[in-house]
């Protein structure tokens, strides 16, 4: 194969130019933006999500618990279980089970008891409730949704997890309040400390 001389010294010299860009960028000094720096780095992220995991599997594993009604999440450390559970004793088992695994700080319980047993047919009107909140949060912008986690039971939707802000918040319970078929919306968010 031949090449140019000339368009391979131009090509290097494209690429040289590109790497400086890059380069220099990088080392470009952060102007403050009026925005504080985030509150957590990436280990603590990695961190929360090990944790998570090992919290998930845990409740998974347990026979009494049947962790799949419970929603976990992770911040600092502090775990938040939410979702709702047959009775306050498969509540506290959730608890004693969370609280032994590794890198467990705290526990904020958010999980309410179910008043009465569901149907398929609520079940089915649940997932679609759940499907339109979580599209809905995701659509708005002012809303950090990857942050919310959402259950419904019978109609009564209820938002967990870390956030940033009050407003945060007052965004989703509007959002969720305003999808048909909501009948009652429960915050159990918490604000990102």
């Amino acid at each position: 194969m031949r090449t140019r001389p000339g368009l391979l010294i131009l090509s290097t010299t494209a690429l040289a130019g590109v790497i400086t860009i890059v380069i220099a960028g990088c080392n470009k000094p952060q102007q403050a933006t009026g925005t504080p720096p985030p509150s957590t780095t990436v280990g603590t992220e990695i961190d929360d999500s090990v944790v998570t995991t090992r919290v998930k599997s845990a409740l998974v594993a347990d026979p009494d618990v049947k962790g799949f009604d419970f929603k976990v999440e992770t911040r600092k450390g502090e775990v938040q279980l939410s979702g709702f559970a047959d009775d306050q004793t498969k509540i506290d088992r959730a608890i004693a089970v969370t609280r032994g695994v590794a890198g467990v700080k705290s526990i904020d319980n958010k999980v309410s008891v179910k008043s009465v047993a569901t149907t398929v047919g609520n079940k089915i009107d649940d997932g679609i409730v759940t499907a339109k909140v979580k599209a809905a949060l995701l659509a708005d912008v002012y809303v950090k949704s990857l942050d919310i986690a959402v259950v419904t039971r019978k109609g009564e939707v209820q938002l967990s997890g870390f956030v940033d802000n009050q407003s945060q918040i007052d965004g989703a319970i509007d959002v969720a309040r305003g999808i048909e078929g909501a009948r009652s919306v429960s915050n159990e968010m918490s604000i990102k400390k």
